[in-house]
């Protein structure tokens, strides 16, 4: 059964911003971790990690909104900066925008059922809504018209 992660992506200002943080820190952590793929660190493992690597992705909220997601790849151990061990939640390079849903700040990760994620914003399947500018879907999903 497919399951998903939610995660907060702290410190970034838009999808974008992530997206450039992504690719600025891809070279150092292939230095400390000698690990080919896109990951991201977390203290916790998840427990149910056949459900996640079913199917399931990274949802990223950015600022107080569900607003992109990378598929799931694959889990592993590594360190920290600090030298402390944590779980490293492997994700394909791909970072695709979806339907803006308010979500308010909680620490760490929680799991997301498929029902309570949002849909992928393509323009196929929502209409011009993927053309408009980010800020502008936040701004549209805050005020609840979308």
């Amino acid at each position: 059964m497919t399951l998903h992660l939610i995660k907060l992506s702290v410190g970034s200002d838009s999808v974008e911003d992530h997206a450039r943080w992504q690719a600025a820190n891809r070279q150092f952590w292939r230095k400390v971790s000698g690990k080919p793929a896109v990951f991201h660190t977390t203290f916790q493992t998840p427990k149910r990690t056949a459900d996640l690597l079913d199917g399931g992705s990274l949802y990223w909220v950015v600022k107080g909104m569900i607003q992109a997601r990378q598929r799931l790849v694959g889990f592993d151990e590594g360190k920290k900066e600090d030298g402390k061990p944590c779980c490293l939640l492997l994700l394909d390079p791909v970072i695709v925008p979806v339907r803006p849903v308010p979500r308010r700040a909680f620490q760490g990760w929680r799991y997301l059922e498929p029902s309570d994620a949002p849909p992928d914003l393509t323009s196929e399947s929502r209409g011009n809504l993927a053309d408009l500018p980010p800020a502008m879907r936040r701004e549209l999903a805050a005020l609840g018209l979308l």
